[in-house]
């Protein structure tokens, strides 16, 4: 009998997902042996038998993958024979820098354990930490590397026997699960008063939580990567009350519907949407809304979508039944489930900083005591109407911290990311580690969150960045924080990084063609950039502004970006109307007082930074028409005015360019005379919405040709906040295909603030690489 054996070393996201097993349980049936371990190479297997069974282990272990495993390089090679070896062991694990395994991120709870989560015979019946390695916490319960019990909060959670029994039977489903428990050895759940009075214990606090639910009050509950904000989403009182309290007035709040059934009746959900509904990341996903009355009319007053989830942790799931039943026929089993902080502060993480903290904002609080390690929010998508693929708004919970592949191998930079929307990126080889959704670096609550999650990072990922790059604006907390840190600092234009970005995604290699289209970053001439065109290289550091939107002034600088009638005042400035003609502009009645003070700032140029910002137009427009005047959130008056537009198809408003002048200028003032001239005639604002998106994609396209041509390239990467608007993200990539461009999108990540970490990451690389 001859015998072979070969040694493969196995990188990926093969820790905590039920990989070892999965080999164990092959080695078996294929009648090998040898071992299996976790080593600072990745996961190191060596396989021997007769035949051709250990040389095509390979292969079999890459078809017999279990659900939540990915492998990034699997390598075999020959070794020697090892004599009198009987049979195939999982050895302990190696504690080394330097691995080359994934963590995995935190998934939903499988089909197996909601099985045994509602059968009253199973010893973990309603137990709402029930988990095994198929699904359940991760990342927000990982301290380091490698992912084993020890290193994670179940650390201080011993075993009980039958447990144990599971955890070391290497054909259980829960061989290795390093969460795995039950209501004898795991954590516990508790419902308080705000005071901090505990007021029940286990299954009685889910009941108690289920019945104050059904009554109208306001939960603070605990779950997998923070504290959720929580109320019966049927009840007009609860939602107001919670807007109320949180000082969240107009903000779109999301629910979390029981189950898909539930979901079918509030939201229209294609077969796509019910795809990403029902996936192991379970993200909220935008569906547009039934609008039947079925739930609040207070969750989204500005948009016709609903953010909506499914639960994806068995705490969810067993609350949300004992809502059902608690709440009866009055209201449908779906919760508010919105995160748990005051507006502009992180979410709550720590039993006692949810009490201190949400105290103010919610009636009772569930508790428990797994620690959460790091903070991770829930991730938000939009099924592409194109596509049916997920187009990203945040990038969290279920997705943080599967990597994107780059193009090849490089060293290790941080990208320390802007100051809006802010991630970090951490790349290591040919990965790059996108960190989940930190927020607005506007207080020191959130940016202790943002040095936490850099920490984080680096202990998982077991690396140190070689040096850092942070935005060119010198006063961001990114960027002061980057001049605190060890090794080189660089800088790239806001931009440009958001392009690098999406050519990164893209794995492209050749100069390319980018449309940034957003709201502000600091451009290399010192004014406020968001409508560029730019020539970018990824193989090197070099980039050219080839055109970009007619600048106008943005009176009263961030001011502006708040109040969008301020923009309409400054491009009528431009396009020569000082005064209103025959129709007073809409703002005039609550506004007058400060429209005088703006056309004195406008006039002497005061306190009115340059700016060509994309945002800043949809701004100007939506503020002519009457449609905000003050905005509550980030890009409300743009998502209005996406929402009225007239359906079908109208003639475009002419956008020009202006070749005349370098850089080449999208003639948007000439654009928003026609908004203007058509206003002024009182035609529909939906029209007059729809004329302005068409002209302005046509622009863009025309624009997009002409520059390309000129640059000798064809493709043409599209970032930027104003990338999340549907219709531009539908028909501005169709325009361009249509012109023989390739448009190249984001598809891991968001094409707001969130992907510029990435884009400073991959030329901090290059910067490194020239020497």
């Amino acid at each position: 009998m001859h015998l072979q054996r070969y040694r493969l070393i196995v990188t990926g996201q093969v820790q905590g997902v039920g990989f070892r097993p999965t080999v164990y349980k092959l080695a078996l049936e294929s009648g090998l042996t040898g071992f299996v371990l976790n080593s600072a190479e990745g996961v190191a297997i060596e396989v021997q038998g007769s035949g051709s069974n250990a040389s095509i282990f390979a292969d079999l272990l890459r078809r017999s993958l279990p659900p939540l495993a990915q492998i990034t390089s699997l390598s075999a090679t020959p070794v020697p024979v090892q004599t009198g070896e009987k049979e195939f062991r999982i050895l302990q694990s190696i504690s080394a820098t330097g691995h080359q395994v994934l963590i995995s991120p935190d998934t939903a709870t499988c089909d197996d354990c909601l099985g045994e989560l509602f059968d009253p015979r199973n010893r973990r019946y309603r137990y709402p930490f029930i988990n095994c390695t198929n699904c359940g916490p991760r990342l927000t319960i990982t301290k380091s590397i490698p992912y084993d019990r020890p290193m994670t909060s179940m650390a201080c959670f011993p075993q009980c026997p039958d447990c144990l029994r599971e955890y070391e039977d290497p054909l259980n489903r829960r061989f290795h699960a390093q969460p795995n428990c039950c209501p004898i050895c795991g954590p516990q759940v508790w419902l308080s008063s705000h005071q901090g009075s505990r007021l029940a214990e286990a299954n009685s606090a889910l009941e108690g939580a289920a019945r104050a639910l059904a009554e109208g009050k306001i939960l603070a509950v605990k779950g997998l990567g923070g504290f959720h904000l929580v109320c019966a989403a049927g009840s007009d009182q609860a939602v107001a009350e919670l807007r109320r309290r949180k000082q969240r007035w107009e903000k779109p709040l999301a629910v979390m519907a029981s189950d898909v059934e539930t979901a079918l009746r509030v939201a229209v959900v294609s077969p796509a949407a019910q795809e990403q509904l029902v996936s192991i990341q379970r993200p909220i996903v935008l569906l547009p809304a039934a609008h039947n009355g079925i739930l609040s009319e207070h969750l989204a007053p500005d948009t016709d979508y609903l953010g909506l989830m499914l639960p994806y942790t068995p705490l969810h799931h067993v609350l949300l039944d004992m809502f059902r039943l608690a709440v009866g026929p009055k209201w449908p089993p779906v919760l508010v489930m919105t995160s748990g902080n005051l507006s502009s502060e992180p979410i709550a993480l720590g039993n006692r900083e949810a009490l201190q903290r949400l105290a103010p904002l919610a009636d009772l609080f569930l508790f428990h005591d797994r620690d959460i390690l790091i903070r991770c929010d829930d991730s938000v998508l939009r099924p592409n109407s194109v596509t049916g693929q997920p187009d990203f708004f945040r990038r969290a919970r279920g997705y943080t911290p599967s990597p994107v592949f780059l193009r090849r191998p490089g060293p290790s930079v941080l990208g320390l990311g802007p100051e809006l929307k802010v991630t970090v990126c951490l790349t290591k080889g040919d990965q790059a580690f996108v960190s989940q959704h930190v927020g607005d670096l506007k207080n020191l609550e959130t940016f202790a969150f943002y040095r936490e999650t850099i920490s984080h990072l680096q202990s998982i990922l077991q690396v140190r960045p070689e040096a850092q790059v942070a935005d060119l604006h010198p006063d961001y907390m990114s960027t002061v924080h980057g001049r605190e840190l060890e090794g080189p600092l660089f800088q790239l234009q806001h931009h440009v990084a958001h392009i690098h970005s999406v050519l990164a995604e893209n794995r492209h290699e050749l100069p390319a063609l980018g449309l940034a289209l957003d709201g502000a970053g600091l451009g290399d001439d010192r004014t406020i950039w968001g409508g560029e065109a730019l020539l970018v290289d990824p193989r090197g550091t070099e980039y050219a502004r080839l055109g970009h939107f007619a600048p106008v002034m943005q009176p009263g600088g961030e001011a502006a970006a708040r109040e969008p009638w301020r923009m309409a005042r400054s491009y009528l400035w431009s396009i020569g109307i000082a005064t209103p003609a025959d129709r007073p502009w809409p703002w005039l009645e609550t506004h007058g007082q400060a429209d005088a003070m703006v056309g004195t700032m406008l006039h002497k140029q005061i306190n009115s930074p340059q700016t060509t910002s994309c945002g800043r137009l949809f701004d100007a427009v939506a503020g002519l028409l009457g449609l905000k005047n003050v905005m509550a959130y980030e890009g409300q008056a743009a998502i209005i005015l996406e929402r009225i537009q007239h359906p079908g198809d109208l003639e475009p408003y002419p956008c020009p360019l202006r070749l005349d002048l370098e850089p080449v200028q999208l003639d948007t003032l000439f654009l928003f005379s026609q908004v203007h001239a058509d206003w002024e005639r009182g035609a529909p604002a939906g029209m007059i919405s729809r004329r302005f998106h068409l002209g302005l994609i046509r622009g863009l396209a025309e624009l997009a040709v002409r520059l390309a041509e000129r640059a000798g390239v064809h493709s043409v990467g599209l970032s930027g906040g104003v990338m999340q608007n549907a219709t531009l993200a539908t028909l501005l990539p169709a325009a361009l295909a249509k012109r023989g461009l390739t448009a190249l999108m984001h598809a891991q990540l968001p094409p707001n603030d969130a992907c510029i970490s990435l884009g400073q990451a991959m030329y901090g690389r290059m910067m490194l690489e020239r020497g």
